[in-house]
């Protein structure tokens, strides 16, 4: 790891060190963190762990949204806390120093004694931005910055995203058969049996846990009205994210899945909203020109939406690629052929990792990879 210029002329905030060890803790926070998945938004999804004579006697991640932060969640779990003072505290995203749902984190720590913080990444956010390694190093507290920076940054990747680009982060994903279709056309639809599964169930419950990790799920009229889908996440244990629908012409049937009020909904349309009679929805009038896709993540990001998993027809999917506005592609391919039919978005980047899963084969692309989270 590069060694970075100290951020003060004073000791207490430090470059990151060549010692393995803090990298060990750190990647160990990150680990942690991942425990948040799909719970902490619009909050990011903190790890933290506190360490006493080389041995880990806390851990914790950031609860639900409006709990305690990853920090608490560790200070609390030490058994003696009279041990803090001589311990050291990593944490992948700086500590908090303003009131929100909860007290400020660099507040406790200062109280706990702990003489020492390792910080990932510094906090974006405006109201961090520093100042919570600022209230750590009037209180003496030796800081270092940039530990396993690349690895923190990764995962953090839907709050950055949001903080610095001001918008969701945004998950496209198709299912594509061998020969690059995601449908069949009306030809072949009475030869192939309905529904048109391209993948397997493993792969269907694969998509179930992604549902799981993103605050919204996107989709496009032409989805909905082909297959009427629930759009929840009933194969695999987590919340259902909020529906997003786009139904410009109010063309989707009002007792359809979409719209039965189960989960909450987004309805984005060109039609008068009080035109629609549905529970636990919400809908924006939005004109559908050649910029809706930004339009659409501006209203995400007004509202919270760290990120959006994108499951839209063809048509949805390249209009978001059109526009740059994605950071992965999550794409199955399934082991059949339908000849002729709906073809698959094609994208003009590498593949950044790939796996053969039980009966299929998933790749995985990454946005501007240079500037990759």
């Amino acid at each position: 790891m590069s060694h970075k210029k100290s951020i003060s002329k004073k000791p207490e905030i430090q470059a990151p060190t060549t010692d393995l060890t803090d990298n060990v803790f750190m990647l160990r926070a990150i680990q942690i963190g991942k425990n948040g998945l799909g719970q902490t938004a619009p909050n990011p999804m903190v790890g933290a762990v506190i360490v006493n004579d080389g041995r880990i006697i806390g851990e914790g991640f950031t609860s639900a949204y409006g709990g305690p932060h990853a920090e608490v969640n560790a200070i609390h779990s030490v058994k003696d806390q009279s041990v803090l003072p001589q311990s050291t505290l990593y944490v992948t995203l700086e500590p908090c120093s303003h009131y929100g749902k909860t007290p400020p984190c660099a507040d406790l720590i200062v109280q706990t004694g702990i003489p020492k913080v390792v910080i990932g990444i510094q906090d974006p956010h405006t109201k961090v931005a520093g100042k919570g390694m600022e209230r750590l190093k009037k209180a003496g507290i030796d800081v270092i910055l940039g530990v396993m920076e690349a690895e923190c940054r990764e995962h953090h990747k839907r709050f950055l995203t949001f903080m610095e680009k001001k918008r969701p982060y945004v998950v496209l994903k198709w299912a594509l058969t061998t020969d690059g279709f995601m449908a069949p056309d009306s030809t072949q639809r009475s030869k192939v049996p309905q529904p048109f599964w391209i993948t397997d169930r493993h792969s269907r419950q694969l998509v179930h846990k992604w549902r799981t990790e993103e605050q919204a799920l996107l989709v496009g009229t032409r989805t909905v009205l082909d297959d009427n889908p629930k759009l929840d996440a009933r194969l695999w244990k987590g919340q259902s994210p909020l529906r997003v629908v786009l139904d410009p012409l109010g063309a989707v049937p009002q007792h359809y899945h979409v719209y039965d009020g189960r989960i909450p909904s987004l309805i984005f349309t060109e039609q008068d909203p009080d035109l629609f009679k549905i529970e636990n929805a919400t809908v924006v009038q939005l004109p559908f020109d050649k910029d809706w896709p930004q339009k659409v993540c501006d209203h995400l990001y007004k509202n919270q939406v760290l990120s959006v998993l994108v499951e839209g027809g063809a048509k949805t999917l390249q209009a978001f690629l059109d526009h740059g506005l994605w950071d992965e592609a999550r794409v199955l391919k399934g082991p059949i052929t339908f000849g002729a039919g709906l073809k698959a978005p094609i994208l003009k980047t590498n593949i950044s990792s790939e796996k053969k899963l039980d009966g299929d084969y998933l790749a995985i692309y990454t946005h501007d990879k240079e500037h990759n989270f």
